[in-house]
């Protein structure tokens, strides 16, 4: 089985509920589980990813995340961990601890904070990939990390077994996915390349990009998929018409200069959903009423409200 047969096109990273003391909410994230699946928004399910605020939990947290999100999807979707730390070592355990619970896939975002050097980043993965059964999709997001992991990088970590693709966060670098199939291509024709930005969507499917991870399809999961099969079937138009929705609303996400999308995304996501999310954990700071005004004056006219 291909890892797009198994984990198909659209990844889900899930958003994680939290409670009015910020604690986390794991009976809503079963509830928002619940619905992604019944109504078939997403082919895999992302737990502790970029978009579920992976950085501001604790490790005994996100464990906790793991086991609810296999309990919940009870085989129905793939639950995909989110293992990466700042420590090779955390690293490690962390995807061991994913391992232990059944999960299959580990998404490990580079190294952050340190800034290691591109021998740094390799050295990580390869001990990561030898330390563990886990399959490893790497995940490449500069604009959080600090560094860029560079396509002769992930062409090196191509050739271990267990390193088996790359996400790859499309807006910094928009001809990188180009790149990253140029580097590994001979070296493993199976690697896979998908894109990690919404706005990012149309232009790396164009590029050859074999999926998404997307936090936009906690909303527009069924637009998502369309648009594959748009663009699959060669009706350009309509892949462009269904993408500039999803574009305008996740650029609203980012007013103000917000980087890390999630405290528009959250309460945009409670309006769809109707489940409760809460805030963000500091220190994002809260969504403004001037700023959900943007972002519901969208939804509405697209039809979402």
């Amino acid at each position: 089985m291909t890892f797009q047969e198994k984990y198909g096109k659209i990844l889900l990273p899930l958003i994680t509920p939290y409670k009015g003391n910020e604690e986390v909410d794991y009976e809503a994230y079963e509830r928002l589980i619940e619905y992604l699946i019944k109504n078939d928004l997403c082919d895999s399910l992302i737990v502790s990813g970029t978009t579920g605020e992976a950085s501001l939990l604790s490790f005994d947290e996100r464990v906790r995340l793991f086991e609810t999100a296999v309990k919940a999807a009870k085989g129905r979707k793939p639950v995909i961990a989110g293992t990466g730390c700042a420590s090779t070592k955390e690293t490690i355990a962390l995807t061991n601890k994913a391992v232990e619970l059944g999960i299959e896939l580990c998404l490990v975002v580079c190294p952050f904070y340190n800034k290691p050097t591109q021998e740094g980043v390799y050295l990580h993965y390869k001990k990561l990939a030898e330390n563990t059964k886990a399959k490893i999709m790497l995940y490449n997001i500069p604009i959080f990390v600090g560094i860029n992991m560079e396509p002769e990088t992930v062409g090196r970590l191509a050739a271990i077994e267990n390193i088996v693709g790359v996400k790859d966060e499309a807006g910094v670098n928009p001809t990188q996915v180009t790149d990253f199939f140029l580097a590994t291509q001979k070296v493993d024709p199976t690697f896979v390349v998908y894109n990690g930005d919404d706005v990012m969507l149309l232009p790396t499917i164009v590029q050859g990009a074999m999926g998404i991870v997307s936090g936009g399809a906690h909303i527009f999961g069924h637009e998502i998929r369309a648009i594959f099969d748009a663009f699959e079937k060669g009706d350009n138009q309509k892949a462009k018409a269904l993408f500039v929705p999803i574009y305008r609303v996740c650029k609203s996400t980012g007013q103000n200069g917000r980087i890390l999308p999630n405290s528009i995304l959250r309460p945009a996501i409670e309006l769809i959903t109707g489940i409760k999310l809460g805030p963000a954990r500091g220190p994002l700071a809260p969504a403004t009423e001037e700023e959900m005004a943007v972002t519901k004056s969208i939804l509405k006219e697209i039809g979402k409200l």
